[in-house]
């Protein structure tokens, strides 16, 4: 077939061959105030189908904020864990648009649940993760871990080690990590590379504790760079080069 004749002339420039990408909720919104925004979905898989066709395996964490958000509805006066069972169920509602978009345009998705929920996606086995992967699919991993009270980037962390992934890739809407927020302040500087530990010492939001805690202990790098603009999320997965890295040993900070 000419897509193995394809991805075999360029394994040699892949920065990895195996990679976790964690996606926010709020970034399927786009302009709008709440939902799902079908031009980001077209314009995200049209980026990844170019990552599959590199021969990257590739898989995939989904926020669920854009309808639901665990946190805020236990602000609000509801039960935490209720609330975070309705965030799951976001974001598989989240990964169930993903896999239809992806493949509308001829990518093989398997979208694998933490939760059972047989008649629209697999249960999470991990075994069947690896297998899918090693199929060229692309899989989606919803529901976060099954469990309240653990984010998606938890999630994240969690399932980049179980299926052995090289790097996690988190997709935000800025470019890298700042000492203080961009938006507000003019002076703010952003970082090309950070210790495991002067993120959590500093409780920079690259992703919550936990998250962090479990890449360091396993050393698996984690990379934030801004999906926003075109381009970058396959960029940012075939060169790497994007952002701020976060792993076992920093740089001095470099103005923006």
């Amino acid at each position: 077939m000419s897509k193995s004749t394809d991805v075999s002339k360029k394994p040699k420039k892949l920065k990895w061959k195996r990679v976790l990408l964690k996606l926010s909720g709020e970034a399927f919104m786009g302009e709008k105030a709440y939902g799902i925004d079908p031009k980001v979905l077209e314009r995200l898989s049209h980026e990844l189908k170019g990552v599959v066709a590199a021969g990257v395996e590739l898989a995939v964490v989904i926020g669920g904020g854009n309808i639901f958000r665990g946190i805020s509805g236990a602000s609000a006066g509801m039960d935490r864990a209720s609330a975070d069972y309705m965030g799951m169920l976001a974001t598989v509602m989240n990964s169930l648009a993903l896999q239809d978009h992806l493949e509308k345009i001829g990518v093989y998705t398997r979208v694998l649940s933490a939760l059972p929920m047989d008649a629209v996606a697999e249960r999470y086995i991990r075994r069947r993760a690896i297998r899918h992967l090693e199929k060229g699919r692309v899989i989606i991993f919803a529901a976060g871990t099954g469990n309240p009270y653990f984010s998606t980037d938890t999630a994240a962390s969690l399932r980049a080690m179980e299926i052995e992934a090289e790097v996690v890739l988190k997709a935000t809407r800025v470019d890298g990590v700042y000492d203080k927020d961009p938006f507000k302040y003019k002076d703010a500087v952003r970082m090309d590379r950070l210790s495991y530990i002067e993120v959590l010492q500093k409780g920079l939001q690259v992703m919550d504790a936990t998250a962090v805690s479990l890449c360091m202990d396993h050393r698996l790098p984690i990379i934030v760079f801004d999906m926003t603009k075109k381009g970058n999320i396959e960029k940012a997965i075939l060169n790497g080069n994007l952002g701020t890295v976060v792993c076992d040993e920093a740089k001095p900070a470099k103005k923006a």
